[in-house]
Formats: structure tokens, C-alpha cells, sequence
């Protein structure tokens, strides 16, 4: 244990993010955001603080590290949203209890650091008419804009975090059923259903490729690389946001959409058609139900706009 206890938090930050992998079965998404956020915090303690090992960590050094997130600008020069710095903690909360529990280094205890209090969370979604503009926006002449059409499509028809849509093969999905299988977060395995439109978008798109690599959906800019059946071909993360991204700018959308906004929008549009939250729950793949019923406060405004238009003195009749 003295020689545990020696270890730099450089290094333990880097065994934290393989148990992550390996142990807990994060994404590579969720990995490189808690890269981010550790190496933020590890960065500041080299400059701010002698610490270099866990047992120098205090509620004094996380109280200053809070203080430099909350004067931390953001890219556009305004402060680091609430949400955000958030982000950092639960990070660091994490990796502490990682180290106190998986490791047995004594450390500072991550219930003794509290979360920043949120307001309610904030749900940007597309309605019928936003969403319908802009799955019609790629122009599916080309490869390119049929690829697009497919991706646009599956993500509102499915639910598909952005990670989970890139690592689809094209031999899981089975387009006569119309669903399947897809391991989300944790490695929890989940159905998801295509709607009719998706999967004729989707069939369409494979009719067109000329080449047998796995992915699903591959991108078509670069040299063409074949080696592992096309793993190199495969489209990114980033790559499905720039998509998303071009053509919410090009249907004029009132927002700056992302995969999860089409995400936000299936599930909203699931709950005002009168889905109940536990099938939503599970079309989604949250592990908890107080996730879901993050959505609650977007059907309630619809709920606002029923009775307006159904009850009341103001009724035409």
C-alpha cells in the first residue's frame, strides 16, 4: 500500500480511464469527455498547487478548482455554463472514488465533494414541422446526400446516441424486421426500431455502395482504405455532428441541432403521442427513469397548449 500510495495522479488518471473501458464499458465518447475534464483539473493543480499524489487532495484545493471553473471563459468568451462545470466534478468525484475504492489510496472522500445545485434541464427539440424539413433537406441524387438521408432518418426514427449510430455494421440491422440490437451505455444491450421510412432510406443508401465493408455508414471524402473490412471507412462521432449540423443550418432551424437534439425530439415526439415514460424509458436506454422525466417539463407545455386550445372562457362556440 506504500507503494500505491506513491503513485502520481498522472498516472492513476490513466488507470481510471482504462477501468472505464475495460471494467465499466464506457463509450469512447464518455472516455475522452472524462479525459478531458481530469486533464483540465490535473493541468490546474500543476499550475496552483504542489499536490501531486491523492492523499494532497482537500476540500480547500477542490473549493479554488471550483473557483477557476466558475471564472473559466467558454470558447465564446462567456463563462463555462453551470451544466459544464458540473461535468468537471462529476469527473473528478469519479476518478476519487476510483481511487478510494478500486485501489484502496487514501484520498479525499467524493461524498465531501457537493454539486453545483442545476435548474431545470433544458430539452432542445425539433417540432413536426422543423423535423420534417429537415430530414428533407439532403439532396439524395447524390451518394453523399442519400448517405445523409439515411443517418437523418435513423436518428429520428431510432433514438440512437451519436456514439451508438457509428458503431452500427451493416450486417446488425436487419431491414425486413425493421430493428436491432444495439449495446449502449455500459454495454447494456437494447431493441430499437426502424419506422418504414428509415428503412427504405436505409436499403436505398446499401443499394448504392459498391463495397462490402462493414460499417454502416462509411464516409466518401480520402483515400479508400480496405483493410480490416473498412474500419478506416467508418464515419466518426464529429463527423455525424457535422452532418446533423449542415443541414439544421441549411432548413433555417431556430436552433443549432446536434444527433441529440433528434435524439430529445424522438422521445418527445414518443410522449405527446401518448407513449407512457417506461417504454420511452427503454427505447432510450436510460438505466435510471428520473432521466427520461427530464421530458415531462416539454409535455407539459404541450399539455399548456391543449387546454388553451380545448378549455375556456375564450372558446369560440
Amino acid at each position: 500500500m506504500k507503494q500505491e500510495s506513491k503513485l502520481t495522479l498522472e498516472s492513476l488518471i490513466a488507470d481510471f480511464l482504462e477501468y472505464l473501458e475495460i471494467q465499466k464499458g464506457c463509450s469512447p465518447l464518455t472516455i475522452l469527455e472524462y479525459r478531458h475534464y481530469l486533464r483540465r483539473f490535473h493541468n490546474w493543480l500543476a499550475d496552483n498547487s504542489p499536490a501531486t499524489t491523492p492523499d494532497q487532495i482537500n476540500l480547500e484545493l477542490v473549493r479554488k478548482y471550483r473557483l477557476y471553473l466558475a471564472h473559466l471563459p467558454a470558447r465564446d468568451g462567456s463563462s463555462l455554463q453551470r451544466v459544464t462545470q458540473s461535468y468537471h466534478i462529476v469527473a473528478l468525484r469519479a476518478f476519487l472514488r476510483y481511487v478510494l475504492v478500486q485501489r484502496d489510496i487514501p484520498t479525499l472522500s467524493p461524498d465531501k465533494i457537493e454539486l453545483p445545485r442545476q435548474g431545470s434541464r433544458s430539452v432542445n427539440f425539433l417540432n413536426p414541422g422543423q423535423i420534417e424539413r429537415l430530414l428533407n433537406s439532403p439532396q439524395t441524387s447524390t451518394r453523399w446526400g442519400l448517405r445523409d438521408k439515411a443517418i437523418l432518418e435513423t436518428l429520428f426514427s431510432t433514438g440512437l446516441r451519436v456514439s451508438e449510430l457509428v458503431s452500427l455494421n451493416r450486417d446488425q440491422v436487419d431491414l425486413e424486421r425493421k430493428e436491432f440490437g444495439v449495446k449502449g451505455k455500459g454495454n447494456k444491450i437494447r431493441v430499437v426500431f426502424l419506422s418504414d421510412t428509415a428503412a427504405q432510406w436505409i436499403e436505398q443508401y446499401l443499394r448504392s455502395r459498391r463495397d462490402d465493408f462493414r460499417p454502416l455508414f462509411i464516409r466518401y471524402s480520402g483515400a479508400v482504405d480496405a483493410q480490416k473490412s473498412g474500419e478506416k471507412m467508418r464515419l466518426t462521432a464529429r463527423s455525424i455532428q457535422n452532418i446533423v449540423a449542415k443541414y439544421a443550418k441549411r432548413s433555417g432551424l431556430p436552433i443549432e441541432a446536434t444527433p441529440h437534439t433528434l435524439r430529445h425530439s424522438f422521445a418527445t415526439d414518443l410522449l405527446i403521442s401518448g407513449a407512457d415514460i417506461r417504454s420511452v424509458q427503454e427505447m432510450l436506454g436510460h438505466e435510471s427513469i428520473r432521466t427520461t422525466q427530464v421530458y415531462t417539463h416539454v409535455t407539459n407545455r404541450h399539455l399548456k397548449e391543449v387546454h388553451r386550445a380545448f378549455h375556456g372562457r375564450d372558446k369560440q362556440g
